[in-house]
């Protein structure tokens, strides 16, 4: 079955061929396919290609097909190109011609950039939820560490003191910069293109607000040509937002892989997030980090894979946007993973507390001492230098304490300041107003 089929058949290698990975795709889409349906027809019978009799039959059947995608049974059948199509076949086998009714008004075409929305607002709900729990473990981990000290690097060389505390912290604020990001994304996301049609919107008179609200969008994309320019756009700014986070997560994991071998022995790993050789019986290797970072890494390439797909293409609907299901769907479930682990592990790391107790690490001390000397009345410039001469005739001795209190130094975290700076871009993501209209939709 095509909604587009008329006397002639199409020839079966081009079928495989423009089909692609769709069917399989769609399936991510299906109770979107049929949320964006129930909202849709409810709307048809407020403006009359509708019948009062008509729309409870239909929304009980597209409730039932809801709960088929719910309990894995929903299946796009063979010869079916698509969700749009075995949904609307099912209700013309449940309800015979009254099925057929339902796609008035709209064109595949912003079917699937309903359908693309509702999923990825969804879906960025449940990254957003994996983020807010990997910095509540950082966050916690920040403070219970926040007075262990540990030497930072520059050029990979030994440089300053730092602390467990501003490093677990740090990741923590970068995740708030990258919720930033993402509440922008969820903005973009989050307009209603349903009646844009095949791009020029409709004769119908249909009501675009009532859609909208039904659906729990914040607004809409108003301009039907916009809309359908938008597919791609949006997938590619929702992108940028995913490929931030797994930036920060990348970056984390590469810190652990270092800071877990043996030369430095800063953190150690539970063995049960630990691999084996098959030779050498005494490694534990840090595969899931290894593993979380090259994952990111490919997260981080997504944006431009979008963009060398829409960049070269006019205003109008071409089915090359078809492709970016297939590389942007299963992003979300890959980082999601990467974010779980990140979290279990993070909860989990022991910590060397005693690692300058090691003299390999003195030479961190030589700022505080010059700082030292500035503050009794040196210039910096000539404790810079005396404090040089002596590390170069071997004769420097640290004093291994530190007193940083500035904001966000190792004696002042601002870990709180950073908890409410990560509940003010929470607040961006109206969560609560798309479970109130799927409710009401769905009856529940």
């Amino acid at each position: 079955m095509k909604l587009w089929e008329k006397s002639t058949k199409v020839d079966h290698e081009i079928e495989r061929f423009t089909i692609g990975r769709d069917q399989e795709m769609d399936l991510f889409l299906a109770k979107y396919d049929v949320l964006g349906s129930m909202a849709h027809i409810t709307m048809l019978e407020s403006i009359g290609l509708l019948t009062q009799e008509e729309l409870p039959l239909l929304l009980e059947e597209l409730k039932k097909i809801y709960q088929m995608v719910e309990d894995g049974q929903f299946v796009i059948e063979e010869g079916i190109e698509d969700v749009h199509s075995q949904v609307e076949l099912i209700l013309t086998r449940n309800l015979g011609d009254i099925g057929k009714k339902i796609h008035s008004g709209r064109s595949r075409n912003d079917q699937v950039l309903l359908d693309m929305k509702l999923f990825t607002r969804s879906a960025i709900r449940e990254i957003y939820e994996a983020v807010e729990e990997l910095f509540d473990v950082l966050l916690t981990q920040s403070e219970k560490y926040k007075s262990v000290l540990m030497p930072g690097y520059t050029h990979l060389q030994i440089a300053m003191p730092s602390s467990f505390g501003l490093w677990f912290g740090a990741y923590a604020e970068s995740l708030t910069d990258d919720l930033q990001l993402l509440s922008s994304a969820f903005k973009v996301c989050n307009r209603n293109p349903l009646g844009s049609a095949a791009g020029y919107g409709s004769s119908f008179p249909l009501n675009r607000q009532m859609t909208t609200d039904l659906l729990g969008f914040d607004g809409l994309n108003y301009n039907v040509v916009y809309a359908q320019m938008g597919r791609g756009k949006m997938e590619r700014t929702v992108a940028f937002a995913l490929a931030s986070i797994a930036g920060t997560i990348a970056k984390l994991a590469f810190d652990s892989c270092l800071f877990t071998s043996q030369n430095f022995n800063f953190i150690k790993l539970p063995a049960q997030f630990t691999t084996g050789s098959s030779i050498m019986p005494h490694k534990k290797n840090p595969d899931v980090f290894e593993l979380t970072r090259a994952k990111c890494n490919k997260i981080q390439n997504l944006p431009q894979q979008i963009s060398g797909i829409i960049s070269n293409l006019p205003s109008g609907y071409f089915r090359d946007l078809q492709i970016i299901k297939e590389i942007f769907i299963p992003n979300f479930g890959e980082l999601l993973d990467c974010l779980k682990m990140t979290a279990a592990m993070m909860s989990q790391i022991e910590v060397n507390t005693h690692l300058f107790d090691d003299d390999k690490y003195d030479l961190v001390f030589s700022v505080e001492e010059v700082n030292r000397r500035a503050l009794a009345g040196t210039p910096f410039r000539d404790a810079y230098k005396e404090v040089g001469l002596e590390i170069e005739a071997g004769l420097f001795k640290p004093t291994k304490t530190v007193n940083h209190t500035h904001e966000g130094s190792i004696g002042n975290l601002c870990n709180d300041e950073i908890r409410k700076y990560n509940k003010s871009i929470c607040q961006n993501f109206s969560f609560e107003k798309i479970d109130q209209a799927e409710k009401l939709l769905l009856g529940r």
